[in-house]
């Protein structure tokens, strides 16, 4: 039977270390917030650490998310950032204690890493999420999901679009995440099932063509014929060649994957965006799309 981590309480301790890339920015903000809703906040040594574009090397970045996931006073465990690395260090990492005593890791972008390495072994839930350098620049909206998600608030995500979605009702478990990196694990020891789940995609700063050879690549590895559904979140910055591609987004995904007949919302509120609506990745949802709305609950 999956473990589900402990929600939060206030009082609790948690950790914020740097899997990835190292951080230029001051995490005041983050450690003010995180202070406000009651938690005591941990520094890995990471989060001062630096060699080459990463937070310290590979064996210091494994070692640092190991301490926190081994601690038990530790309730949860923030990423400070994405970027690149984690692919680097993750197979360092025992499991072990995380799988007995689960804990919140929460994050997005790199750390899909995580995250389908955690489901794809371990079946425990994860969180999709704003991380503490982007917290400066996020919503209160989107921050109000996530203290509301790691505080045991059951969600209900609501909106209108004016992309013509595919419409449709399922069930299922939601995984997903970056879908450069989702492509990037295919085959590896942290490759997740996809049958039977609903999947989350996002991404930024790609072409058109190569989200589009991305997606045709998880078909082709049989990873979106048996889904219940698809989420598309925010695809930010896509860019265009001189010769254009000539399709949009929403377009290049129905003709990849509307043969399926399972529903698709486009325009989600999660990603690589200031309003990253907080998903709990590995958790059971229910997905309900009409044509200009969508709904998902928990």
């Amino acid at each position: 039977m999956t473990k589900t981590p402990a929600y939060l309480k206030k009082g609790d301790k948690v950790a914020i270390v740097c899997p990835a890339w190292k951080v230029d920015d001051n995490l005041q903000d983050a450690v003010n917030l995180l202070n406000s809703w009651g938690l005591e906040v941990v520094l890995g040594k990471t989060v001062n650490s630096s060699y080459r574009q990463y937070a310290g090397s590979d064996e210091l970045r494994a070692e640092d998310f190991q301490v926190m996931l081994n601690d038990d006073s530790i309730k949860a465990i923030f990423a400070a950032r994405g970027g690149y690395g984690c692919v680097r260090m993750i197979d360092q990492v025992d499991f072990t204690n995380f799988a007995v005593k689960p804990k919140w890791i929460i994050g997005f972008s790199d750390i899909t890493v995580i995250h389908s390495h955690i489901h794809a072994l371990y079946g425990v839930p994860t969180i999709h999420g704003q991380m503490p350098i982007t917290i400066p620049d996020a919503t209160k909206a989107s921050l109000i999901s996530l203290h509301d998600t790691l505080f045991g608030k059951k969600a209900l995500y609501e909106y209108e679009s004016e992309s013509e979605q595919v419409v449709g009702q399922a069930q299922g478990v939601l995984i997903g995440g970056n879908l450069a990196l989702l492509v990037n694990l295919l085959g590896s020891v942290s490759d997740m099932n996809y049958d039977g789940k609903i999947l989350f995609v996002e991404d930024v700063g790609e072409f058109y063509y190569s989200v589009d050879r991305m997606l045709w690549t998880l078909k082709r590895a049989g990873k979106l014929s048996k889904l219940k559904g698809l989420i598309i979140g925010g695809f930010t910055n896509l860019k265009d060649n001189k010769i254009p591609f000539g399709m949009s987004m929403n377009e290049l995904v129905k003709e990849i994957a509307g043969e399926y007949g399972y529903p698709i919302a486009f325009d989600f509120p999660a990603g690589h965006i200031d309003n990253n609506y907080t998903l709990i990745l590995g958790k059971d949802v229910s997905l309900k799309v009409e044509k200009h709305k969508v709904v998902l609950t928990y």
